[in-house]
């Protein structure tokens, strides 16, 4: 990596060390694609450090997508980085899907409902159209994440994903998509069992998009963290593979 990657690395660290009060290192090389000009966001540091300092992801590992930004990170179950890359993601902006999305044909999705959903995702592999296994982040609405794939050279997957500016990497129909080396080398191997997927919101409160969340402060000990946070982990259920495929594709 170079200076301006390793600094960035080093500053995500040192950002997650303060902010859950828990002394974290990253790994010794993490993969780093995202441009040497673009920062890790101050809310994403505060998200991973409250998941950790709260115990949010329930011992997996955990990926948090920026859609803001077009990133995704991407964290081992013992909270240090592995990885962090560009992606393409919904084209439309919004925190919902529409009702019924994920049994549409991607022809029959409306420009308004390429959304990708914010929130709180247990992800898992599972059985997709086409004899495909793919990592499914919200099954009920067939979001996935996937390596970067299309059909349609016009949309000029490739050009916007290397882009150095986040602006143009809204292009998908909800999925999320990073390239095929990051895929292969981080998010397959990371997320083979499963794990939780934290997703941005575009309009949402942190808190409307996380349930417990609260902003970890430099003074908050494990134990004052815990307080706060809502969640349950006897409510949690855990992570299962799909059923059945959707009705289309999971590549979109």
């Amino acid at each position: 990596m170079n200076l301006q990657r390793s600094l960035r690395v080093a500053a995500v660290s040192m950002g997650l060390a303060f902010s859950s009060a828990a002394a974290l290192t990253a790994v010794a090389q993490p993969r780093d694609e995202v441009d040497p000009g673009q920062a890790v966001s101050e809310t994403v540091v505060d998200i991973a450090g409250w998941v950790i300092a709260s115990g949010d992801n329930r011992g997996l590992p955990f990926a948090i997508v920026d859609k803001g930004a077009a990133q995704v990170l991407v964290f081992g179950a013992d909270g240090k980085l592995k990885g962090l890359a560009p992606a393409l993601i919904g084209s439309a902006k919004g925190d919902d899907s529409a009702p019924g999305v994920g049994d549409r044909e991607l022809k029959d999705i409306p420009m308004k409902d390429r959304t990708t959903p914010a929130g709180r995702f247990l992800a898992a592999y599972g059985p997709a159209t086409g004899g495909q296994r793919v990592l499914w982040v919200d099954y009920a609405t067939a979001v996935s994440i996937h390596p970067l794939a299309s059909s349609n050279r016009a949309e000029k997957r490739e050009e916007r994903l290397a882009s150095p500016k986040p602006d143009d990497n809204r292009i998908t129909h909800g999925c999320i998509n990073v390239s095929a080396e990051f895929y292969d080398k981080i998010v397959k191997a990371t997320f083979a069992k499963g794990g939780v997927f934290y997703v941005l919101p575009d309009e949402m409160t942190l808190a409307e998009a996380f349930p417990g969340y609260a902003t970890p402060s430099l003074l908050a000990s494990l134990a004052q963290v815990a307080k706060i946070v809502s969640y349950n982990a006897a409510t949690t259920p855990p992570v299962k593979s799909p059923a059945k495929a959707p009705a289309r594709e999971a590549s979109r």
